[in-house]
């Protein structure tokens, strides 16, 4: 039996799975998507390639369990901005500014990259073959629960096409996390205009 590092062995594999998942959001954040396999972790972490089989079936399972560990995180960040706004335009612009936050935050970086590349990655050609469509029905379930308080104030407000409208707000965001990214100097501004954009379009002045 393998030496453990804690009391019992769910709780070392417990440490362990958090230890790989830690590792392999540094690996995403400092070196890119495309240097994120399962070799690679091992040979960050000092496991073997076939260790880290007993955690991860495939580099698409990896990036499942990344984006399912990080998302509840930040659906919690969308709930309690939402949650205290009386109205709707409110709860737009609280929607769009905590969206913003954690998708220009550093810290969410591995994340928020692979969640855009997941959701990506079934419009690839190749991918059907790959194995890769039960993974990204995970992550897009999971991101899903991003849109969900939005939906319901939509809702709620009585706005038609509450689903449609929240998937258009989230365009708008993503279109400005994109544009942050590449003029991180801008954030200020960029966040203000989108806000104006979901509440206004172009009649926002």
């Amino acid at each position: 039996m393998p030496k453990i590092s804690e009391a019992t062995v769910a709780e070392h594999r417990a440490r362990q799975l958090r230890t790989l998942l830690d590792a392999a959001r540094s690996l995403v954040a400092e070196e890119g998507i495309e240097a994120l396999s399962l070799a690679a972790l091992a040979r960050r972490v000092g496991l073997s390639r076939p260790s880290l089989y007993e955690y991860f079936r495939s580099k698409d399972d990896l990036v499942a369990a990344i984006v399912e560990d990080e998302l509840p995180r930040w659906a919690s960040l969308v709930d309690q901005a939402l949650a205290g706004p009386p109205d709707l335009a409110a709860k737009v612009e609280a929607y769009v500014r905590v969206q913003l936050e954690v998708m220009t935050d550093g810290r969410h970086a591995a994340a928020v990259a692979l969640v855009e590349h997941a959701l990506a990655e079934p419009a690839q050609p190749g991918a059907a073959e790959r194995g890769s469509g039960a993974e990204a029905r995970r992550i897009r379930d999971g991101h899903a629960q991003l849109l969900r308080p939005l939906v319901t104030a939509l809702g709620e407000a009585g706005i038609p096409g509450p689903e449609l409208r929240a998937h258009l707000i989230q365009g708008i965001v993503d279109a400005a996390a994109k544009f942050v990214a590449e003029r991180p100097g801008d954030a200020a501004e960029v966040i203000s205009v989108a806000v104006v954009q979901a509440l206004h379009g172009l009649d926002g002045g």
